[in-house]
């Protein structure tokens, strides 16, 4: 009697959907990761504790109200567009935006307005930025 031997499966992995899931995981974190952009202009944010820093002969003092108006160096602006601001800082800086700029913003200001300030001096191209504090309970 004859008996027909069973032919034994070679026994291999499929690496097709591995490699699938893989390239799936790598999109997905691609997709979903944050990209942070670097800016060009440098804080400087004071200790409200510290002593206060010697003033140098020649900056820009930008005082942005309550109402969220604008004065540069003393003079009041007749507006609180952004275009008006950098037209005014770049008549006081004469044109050199190596100028150190000190922002002073009272206390109940809008956000949106002293960012619209910092703004307008990063489009000038202005490296040095202070923004002002005070000591708590100092009037």
């Amino acid at each position: 009697m004859k008996f027909q031997r069973s032919l034994k499966e070679e026994v291999n992995v499929n690496l097709t959907p591995l490699i699938d899931v893989v390239f799936l995981l790598l999109i997905f974190f691609m997709v979903t990761t944050t990209f942070s952009r670097n800016t060009n202009l440098l804080i400087n944010l004071p200790e409200a504790s510290g002593q206060p820093s010697e003033s140098e002969a020649i900056e820009i003092e930008i005082l942005v109200a309550e109402n969220g108006s604008y004065s540069v160096n003393g003079r009041q602006l007749v507006n609180t567009q952004i275009e008006t601001l950098m037209r005014t800082v770049t008549e006081v800086s004469g044109g050199d935006s190596t100028i150190p700029l000190i922002i002073t913003a009272d206390a109940n200001t809008s956000h949106q307005s002293v960012v619209t300030a910092m703004d307008a001096v990063a489009q000038l191209g202005f490296s040095s930025l202070n923004i002002a504090t005070r000591e708590p309970g100092s009037e």
